[in-house]
């Protein structure tokens, strides 16, 4: 039996990081933890469509959304976010202050960028 292959949900601001710093996320990803299975919130997808009317790095980010599978939750924004790791065990990509905080005190594995050109990981993804 081989160990289960590692997930990862990406929030909105994830998605939105390889347009505003030319950073590739699935090369990345896969540096820091090999082959994932990578997941978007649907509540994700909906504020990424209702931001991208206005933001072109959303509606970007919205397009890569559209790679990964979406996962149906019913909480939106950072809630959504929780929800999925939490269902999943999974790791989260994000970069807002106030769900890295809350992810954290949860002990949810985090994944963001730092110096603007690389992800690093924090806390335990197996968990």
């Amino acid at each position: 039996m081989h160990a289960e292959m590692p997930k990862i949900v990406l929030d909105a601001n994830a998605l939105m990081m390889p347009f505003e710093f030319n950073i590739n996320l699935d090369s990345e990803i896969k540096r820091l933890l090999g082959e994932c299975e990578i997941v978007v919130p649907s509540g994700v997808v909906a504020e990424l469509t209702k931001l991208s009317e206005t933001d072109r790095a959303a509606k970007a980010g919205l397009r890569l959304a559209g790679k990964y599978r979406t996962l149906e939750v019913n909480g939106q924004g950072d809630d959504a976010v929780i929800e999925a790791a939490v269902s999943l065990r999974a790791a989260v990509v994000t970069n807002d202050d106030a769900l890295l905080r809350r992810l954290r005190e949860m002990g949810i594995a985090r994944i963001r960028l730092r110096s603007r050109t690389h992800l690093v990981l924090e806390g335990d993804p197996g968990s």
